[in-house]
């Protein structure tokens, strides 16, 4: 029996994005199942390469249908991640301004026969309440015959979240919480006064330990009450007034005052009151002595740890894609149940369930593609070979097998170093990841090593997800500098043989050479992209930032110094989402000029400006064209060409073209790029 889940929007990539709250479509995924395990899953932005897409998951349909060798139409049940209800009300309010079915289910099937040429049988395809998906994602993946289950987020038909008891594969609802109680909206109202936004909040989490809550304990008091029974009231309307009399709002880019490390703290702090308030009560209620976790505010991984510590559980499993992406696996798990193939009751090992590699012929071919940028040498050992870079001090990417489902790169598309010089967090962020200075850096360790270095909590030996933060051994902090955050934590991922062999054996090795059975683990991208999935996403990422090597299947891979022939010969193109604009735009107070951009989005603030030249040498693109021949007709000399080269690897850089070996060229009608020459 075959069950797909999906998550994400009403519309298709180069369409223009529906005007729907942004906290209703966003993370895109297809998750499908056989008889209720996982075969295949991943995320829409890592094929899509869009950041939280909001759009239909077209690709990751598709990866999951070649996996299993099927097409749409064998597919038993398509679940959608929210309400028939719920989703008809977004299309009435999105209807004022743009002409669309006022029927979700009719949009849906449309939408699959468009996108797959398959007529899809009304009763075939079922929308599950968003809250229940996500509860049924965690309870089902725990192991656990019995617990408490406590969804939170920002919003989703509806709620903010419930608590339930699962039981068996039965789950049943004992509260849930309305929008206007929503922790996720309490957190986001506050971290705008920040200079951060949706999608940020882990940020902030980051920022808190640098802070004390106490200068604003008393104010935030006023934005939340604890009621009896558990219960608890959120004032949302009271935040932005009373922020905006007592600190210094923060805009974007501006420079972090202890008014806002502290603020961070106090609304870290309101959080952890508010959720334990809750699950104190109904720990007390139940006598249930194991809990599961999910949505958004579910990877807030510092509440997670202090819930671990302080044993008011026995055990806590956290949905490791706990985000809406993971409502496509409760959606295929929900529809999975009432076939009659529930999910077997058995722990989560690993979440190693996106695509492949490929073979080593393949990844070959493909590095070869790339010869006159990257050194490439093959390794009989590669474990060893990887170790031996990292000891002698390189920061590498790491590409191996499978990749991770969730946000969390686990170790097979990892950026990867040393744990011990604390200069390597400034080093990794400064020349990778382009972010800002105190964001803290995750240690994936040996298993059997990990209760050495960190103190884990009594009973608890794996935390594969890191979704836990804990104490790093006081006498180990001076040590493991580059993973230790300012308040003495980390946020752990043990590494287990059984789950991830090759991982397993790098760590080792490292080991081997250094006596430290840790290694600093990030995903595997720039600040402009989500982490890398394929091969080709892989180069582009290591090509674009100042990693030292780049560890794919077998292969060594290092940069070599490109000459302009070199660039010539590669392809240019723009990204699906991507469009060229030229348009009056005001350079001054009292003066407007004609400017050209390239837009990633669907708004001028999605957008990066560009020459004129650029703009003219980027309108001859249809579909694909070479670097040579776009710089031949430009009748440019020498040094101009070469000008023109350094700013398009700055775009691509950016993500706002592709630039790629001549024999990568996307399909021409997946690439309707918007060439709009005057707004």
């Amino acid at each position: 029996m075959l069950c797909l889940g999906i998550s994400g929007g009403l519309d298709r990539i180069y369409e223009s994005s529906p005007e729907l709250p942004s906290t209703f479509l966003h993370d895109g995924a297809a998750v499908l199942v056989q008889d209720g395990r996982v075969i295949a899953a991943v995320e829409e932005e890592r094929l899509n390469r869009v950041k939280h897409s909001n759009k239909l998951p077209s690709n990751s349909i598709r990866y999951c249908l070649s996996t299993a060798g099927v097409e749409l139409g064998e597919i038993d049940r398509i679940a959608f991640y929210a309400t028939e209800a719920y989703c008809n009300t977004m299309l009435e309010r999105l209807s004022v301004s743009k002409p669309v079915p006022l029927d979700a289910k009719l949009l849906m099937r449309q939408l699959l026969a468009r996108e797959f040429d398959a007529e899809i049988d009304p009763s075939r395809l079922s929308f599950v309440n968003h809250h229940e998906a996500h509860a049924v994602s965690a309870f089902a993946m725990s192991g656990f015959e019995q617990s408490l289950i406590f969804t939170i987020d920002g919003s989703g038909d509806f709620l903010s979240g419930l608590l339930a008891v699962g039981s068996g594969i039965e789950i049943a609802q004992l509260a849930s919480f309305p929008e206007r109680n929503s922790l996720g909206l309490f957190y986001l109202e506050t971290i705008r006064y920040l200079g951060y936004g949706l999608f940020d909040e882990y940020k902030v989490m980051g920022l808190a330990p640098y802070g004390d809550p106490a200068p604003y304990r008393e104010l935030f008091a006023q934005f939340y009450e604890l009621l009896d029974k558990g219960g608890y009231r959120v004032h949302l309307d009271r935040i932005a007034p009373a922020l905006v009399r007592h600190i210094e709002v923060r805009r974007n880019g501006m420079p972090f005052t202890q008014q806002h490390r502290d603020v961070s703290a106090s609304l870290q702090e309101a959080l952890e009151r508010i959720v334990f308030h809750i699950l104190r009560h109904h720990r007390e209620a139940t006598g249930i002595a194991r809990l599961c976790l999910a949505g958004g505010v579910a990877h807030n991984c510092t509440l997670n740890g202090k819930l671990l510590y302080s044993g008011l559980f026995d055990e806590i499993f956290v949905q490791p894609a706990a985000h809406d992406a993971g409502c496509a696996l409760g959606a295929a798990l929900i529809v999975s149940n009432e076939l009659g193939r529930p999910a077997p009751r058995e722990r989560l090992p690993d979440v190693y369930w996106g695509p492949d590699l490929g073979n080593e012929q393949a990844v070959e071919r493909e590095l070869n593609a790339w010869s006159g940028h990257l050194d490439i040498q093959r390794s009989d050992d590669i474990a060893s070979s990887a170790a031996d870079w990292m000891a002698n001090g390189a920061v590498i990417g790491w590409v191996q097998g499978r990749s991770e489902f969730g946000p969390r790169a686990l170790g097979n598309r990892s950026i990867l170093a040393d744990p011990r010089p604390a200069d390597n967090k400034n080093r990794i962020n400064e020349m990778v990841k382009k972010r800002e200075s105190y964001r803290p850096f995750a240690p994936s360790v040996l298993v059997e090593h990990a209760s050495e270095f960190f103190e884990l909590p009594g009973g608890t030996r794996e935390l594969p997800f890191m979704n836990f933060v804990v104490r790093v051994r006081e006498a180990q902090r001076s040590v493991l500098g580059a993973i230790t955050h300012v308040d003495g934590t980390a946020r752990l991922q043990t590494v287990s043989r059984e789950t991830n062999p090759a991982y397993w054996d790098l760590i080792n090795e490292f080991k081997k050479r250094t006596g430290i059975p840790i290694l600093l683990n990030t995903s595997f991208n720039n600040n402009a992209e989500p982490i890398v999935d394929s091969v080709s996403d892989a180069i582009v990422t290591f090509l674009t930032t100042d990693l030292d090597g780049l560890v794919v299947g077998p292969f060594l891979v290092k940069k070599r110094t490109a000459t302009l022939q070199d660039w010539s010969a590669l392809g240019v193109s723009l990204p699906p989402y991507a469009s060229l604009h030229r348009v009056r735009s005001h350079v001054a107070v009292d003066r407007q000029e004609t400017v050209c951009e390239i837009r990633t989005g669907h708004s001028a603030y999605d957008s990066m400006r560009i020459s004129h030249e650029l703009f003219e040498m980027l309108m001859r693109v249809e579909g694909e064209a070479s670097l040579g021949w776009l710089l031949d007709a430009t009748m440019l000399g020498q040094a101009k060409r070469e000008d023109l080269v350094k700013e398009l690897r700055l775009v691509w850089e950016l993500r706002g073209i592709r630039l790629h070996p001549p024999h990568a060229a996307c399909d021409r009608n997946k690439c309707k790029a918007k060439h709009i020459r005057n707004l």
